[in-house]
């Protein structure tokens, strides 16, 4: 049943991330071309005019070379996402973009933080930390795959690179390690065989009728056909003479050729 269910691939796995991937470049044609103030709506700490940036930072980069780093990282993790967790995606995507973006507010003491890096570290945090938690051998290789591509961006937490919001990247990192413990029980189980039941008895397993107490393979004796039209003209002992006289009973010769001789 968790086949069913999770690991199924749709047309959403690669529009929506594509999808968001477009807005982003949307509003970055929109800067660059038309109104390149858009820029100041970013996160400002403990500025109450700085709550609007919470929710348009992570669509407002500083350059071509600010939104094309992080479009590839987005767009490989946001499908990685909605593969694995497609009935939380939205929810990790929109409440992390809420969140990191309130810490990211809360503990910065001044600049105008902006891009989508804050949002990457929640997805990279959430993915990686879920898939511990969840003990499930396909997520867990996820989360490995992603901390062998990403693993090299929790150096970026600190403050080691002027003009880099490592307060963004601290609050997506932990929005995702909070995400991975609520969400805790929305992930997919590992699959469970029918004798791996706790209440599994093996005389009543049809399968296992097959074998006898040394092991060995015994096939069962297919069912005896019934024929229909024979039993149709089977009569009841008890009926009437007069029934069963109508019984009529015709033979059919044919003479067989044998090569000619009469």
């Amino acid at each position: 049943m968790q086949r069913s269910t999770h690991f199924k691939y749709s047309n959403s796995v690669i529009i929506y991330p594509l999808m968001l991937l477009f807005s982003i470049w949307l509003v970055f044609w929109y800067q660059v071309r038309i109104d390149s103030g858009i820029k100041a709506f970013g996160i400002r700490p403990q500025k109450i005019e700085g709550l609007l940036g919470i929710v348009t930072s992570p669509f407002l980069h500083g350059d071509i070379h600010h939104i094309y780093n992080n479009s590839m990282s987005l767009l490989v993790l946001s499908v990685a996402l909605f593969y694995f967790y497609r009935k939380i995606a939205w929810k990790v995507i929109g409440f992390g973009i809420v969140l990191s973006g309130f810490l990211t507010w809360l503990i910065a003491d001044s600049g105008n933080h902006i891009g989508a890096s804050g949002l990457i570290y929640v997805l990279v945090s959430f993915i990686f930390f879920k898939g511990i938690f969840a003990k499930h051998y396909r997520l867990i290789a996820l989360s490995l795959v992603v901390i062998f591509f990403y693993g090299s961006m929790i150096w970026y937490v600190f403050p080691i690179k002027n003009g880099m919001s490592w307060q963004g990247h601290l609050g997506g990192l932990i929005t995702g390690l909070i995400f991975a413990l609520f969400f805790r029980r929305q992930i997919a189980k590992p699959e469970r065989y029918q004798w791996e039941a706790p209440d599994y008895n093996e005389e009543d397993d049809p399968f296992m009728k097959h074998f006898d107490e040394n092991g060995n393979f015994i096939p069962f004796e297919p069912e005896p056909e019934v024929n229909l039209e024979a039993d149709a003209e089977v009569k009841n002992p008890q009926q009437s003479s007069s029934h069963q006289s109508n019984i009529k009973i015709t033979y059919t010769y044919k003479k067989s050729e044998d090569n000619g001789v009469d």
